[in-house]
């Protein structure tokens, strides 16, 4: 691969990353990122910051997640406690390595955008099997999924709000003009407002999973942030945490998780615990219409009859089953297991669920923006 398109593909990574994060990257936004850094210096990591800064985000809102993303993506590189108009500094360069160091330091610059050494690195990185990961990179991984976002698919609520089109509000409309003395005034419309669905996550903590648990509970945790988020552990019982993974810190959170979960590595009764989850919350409300993610790798100790069944009762009350497995990635993959094969039937999206771009694809499925 070329410098040039090393380059692209590294920044298409940052975007990608954006989205996962919660930001509004879309194809018109990304397209102007990449025409302001091959304009400006793409050498220079300053540089490239400013101009995914000034392209990709759209609000205030998005500021604080590029800074997470941005940080964990091209390395912190001694940013922390800066303000946020505060750009990264211009020495950190982002160079491709090797050549015969002739070149000119403009003709580096030109040849060498930041697709290599910290870019490049973070964008292979999205694509590895977390379980094969060293200390740095999980380390890296964790930050990375620090600054992801989870939000169901919009759903339109019965409540209605002021808006420029829609049915006319005859309320306000009459409001309006009894506040003129009678005289003409504007038609004041309204239309329903959408909301995100409920998300509901079933994390494996089994043996057999172990490899993954930590990623999936941290992805959990960044769900968690959402006030429409439940999370529990499944394994030998069936845990809720919501509560603990409720604290800001990742490290603190995962900390109260492992306080409260007594199934650490144990086996899996999946099919039990879905009838327990069912019975105690999901009947009630939880599940219902809400979009309900398992993450698992489907090994099922008990009874797969008893799996399927329940997989059927919980296809009846979510609006969307999505089933993420880490194995499905492995080549020659099968869902072979009598776990996996009991459930598939009531599964409406059989997805990856063993690396960040995995999980960023999860999250787009949950949000509707990717159909599996």
């Amino acid at each position: 691969m070329t410098g040039a398109l090393a380059a692209d593909a590294a920044l298409l990574g940052f975007a990608r990353a954006l989205r996962a994060a919660g930001v509004d990257a879309d194809a018109e936004r990304v397209h102007a990122f990449l025409s302001a850094v091959d304009v400006l210096r793409p050498g220079m990591r300053a540089d490239v910051y400013w101009a995914g800064r000034l392209t990709l985000c759209g609000d205030r809102d998005d500021l604080e997640r590029y800074e997470r993303v941005f940080a964990a993506y091209f390395g912190d590189g001694g940013r922390a406690g800066r303000t946020a108009s505060a750009p990264p500094s211009p020495r950190l360069r982002l160079v491709v390595s090797g050549g015969t160091g002739t070149a000119t330091r403009a003709e580096r610059e030109h040849e060498a955008p930041p697709a290599a050494s910290l870019a490049s690195a973070a964008e292979v990185l999205r694509h590895r099997d977390v379980a094969d990961l060293d200390a740095a990179e999980r380390e890296q991984v964790r930050r990375l999924l620090a600054a992801f976002a989870l939000r169901g698919a919009a759903r339109r609520s019965a409540r209605r709000s002021p808006a420029r089109r829609g049915e006319v509000d005859p309320h306000r409309t009459v409001r309006e003009l009894l506040r003129r003395g009678g005289e003409p005034a504007r038609l004041r419309r309204h239309a329903r407002t959408e909301r995100p669905r409920r998300v509901v996550l079933l994390v494996d903590v089994s043996g057999s999973m172990s490899p993954y648990a930590d990623a999936l509970l941290r992805f959990a945790h960044a769900a968690a942030r959402g006030s429409r988020t439940e999370v529990f552990t499944i394994g030998t019982r069936l845990t809720r945490v919501t509560r603990e993974l409720a604290h800001r810190d990742p490290d603190l959170a995962m900390a109260a998780v492992a306080a409260a979960v007594p199934d650490w590595r144990g086996g899996t009764r999946l099919g039990e615990l879905l009838r327990a989850f069912l019975d105690r919350w999901g009947q009630r409300g939880m599940a219902r219409g809400a979009i309900v993610v398992l993450l698992s790798d489907g090994w099922e100790r008990g009874d797969p009859e008893l799996l399927a069944a329940q997989m059927r009762r919980l296809h009846r009350l979510a609006h969307r089953v999505i089933w993420a497995n880490p194995r499905k990635a492995r080549p020659g993959y099968a869902p072979l297991a009598a776990g996996m094969a009991a459930a598939l039937p009531s599964v409406d999206a059989f997805v990856e669920g063993h690396s960040l771009a995995a999980l960023e694809r999860l999250a787009a499925v949950v949000r509707g923006a990717d159909d599996a």
